[in-house]
């Protein structure tokens, strides 16, 4: 009955796996070239899907775990420590195109030699007993340590990219990367879990095989409507890769920096959707750079909060002026892209949302 469970959940999680992997790799690509980076991440992350899936297969069609639980164990390790690198790539890519050059996908690939070649050392020289034990314990570390600095990288170039969208963007285009902060750690807590479960018993090995099944299924699902946004995220990482200015060496230049602000703002520019710092310092005729270390000193905020704050108080303002305009069409004039970012940032910002806060001022 346990086998039957065991090879029930394999078989579930294997058909969803090889689609999902064979899905990436072979589907139709978006025509723009844009999308290009997008479409090697995809690859990459259907190739590390395909790898685990012959893993599966392994275990389905010989059932190792039953006839040689060491020696399966060990597959299990060397396919994860590939995976986890493809994984990392596919992810980390997305952020940064530069990211996966041919030196490092050379270090890699001979890392990962070093660790399958010692894993089956200690399944030939040690087949069981102490030495074996220890020799597995080893390699789960091994492998726990690699796959959490590749996890703690992906992370910081995750928040860098929410920063950098955070001071050079109005908009909140964080959000839309926020599944790969949420992929990250939900990946840590699972390959933790896998290596713990590799140890427990025979019979509760299912647990394990069917908790993979949600994790890919958020995993594709999340690819899939990354695409609608990936354009904005891509054009704004590649803006930012645009050579700056040379820092102007002027404190007193905040002066004039003011004073064109001051007529800016006072004609609503900041209504603007999609309104990015640099397109701001090409209207106020200075400096990106410059700009943002401004708003940074003046105000304490990202550019993006700073004109989150003109766009709140601007839609107060027509909410008190304006009662039959409805809060979508108040979010929109306001310059809001998303509703649900407005309706958000206006509840942190004034402890009740745009209706309730709108009736108030109405009754």
């Amino acid at each position: 009955m346990e086998q039957d469970i065991y090879g029930y959940s394999l078989c579930a999680a294997l058909t969803l796996m090889i689609f999902f992997g064979a899905y990436f790799i072979f589907s139709g690509e978006p025509d723009k070239p844009v999308f290009r980076n997008y479409i090697r991440s995809r690859r990459i992350m259907g190739s590390a899907l395909l790898v685990l899936s012959t893993n599966y297969m392994v275990h389905l069609l010989l059932q190792p775990r039953f006839t040689a639980p060491d020696a399966a164990i060990l597959m299990n390790l060397s396919s994860y420590y590939i995976s986890a690198w493809l994984f990392s790539s596919a992810l980390t890519s997305l952020l940064d195109r530069h990211y996966l050059t041919r030196r490092k996908f050379t270090l890699h690939i001979i890392s990962w030699l070093c660790f399958t070649a010692t894993a089956g050392a200690v399944m030939i020289l040690f087949p069981s007993g102490k030495s074996n034990t220890v020799g597995i314990i080893a390699l789960t570390l091994w492998f726990l340590i690699y796959a959490f600095n590749l996890a703690s990288r992906l992370i910081r170039k995750y928040r860098k990219a929410v920063r950098l969208f955070d001071e050079t963007q109005s908009d909140d285009i964080g959000a839309y990367i926020r599944w790969l902060s949420v992929f990250t750690w939900w990946a840590v807590i699972y390959g933790v879990g896998c290596g713990l479960f590799t140890f427990i018993p025979e019979k509760y090995v299912f647990i394990w095989i069917l908790s993979s099944i949600p994790f890919y299924i958020y995993l594709f699902c999340s690819y899939m409507n990354y695409m609608l946004s990936y354009e904005r995220v891509e054009t704004a990482l590649e803006t930012e890769e645009m050579p700056e200015t040379t820092r102007q060496n002027q404190p007193a230049y905040f002066a004039e920096i003011e004073k064109r602000l001051t007529e800016w703002t006072g004609k609503d520019g900041y209504t603007r959707p999609g309104l990015t710092i640099g397109e701001l310092a090409g209207t106020l005729g200075t400096n990106r750079t410059y700009l943002a270390d401004y708003i940074k000193s003046v105000y304490h905020v990202t550019f993006r909060e700073w004109i989150a704050d003109l766009r709140i108080e601007y839609a107060k303002k027509m909410m008190s002026e304006h009662p039959e305009m409805t809060v979508g069409a108040i979010s929109e004039a306001s310059g809001f892209l998303s509703l649900s970012y407005f309706s958000r940032i206006f509840t942190e910002t004034e402890g009740a949302s745009p209706a309730k806060w709108k009736r108030s001022k109405i009754w």
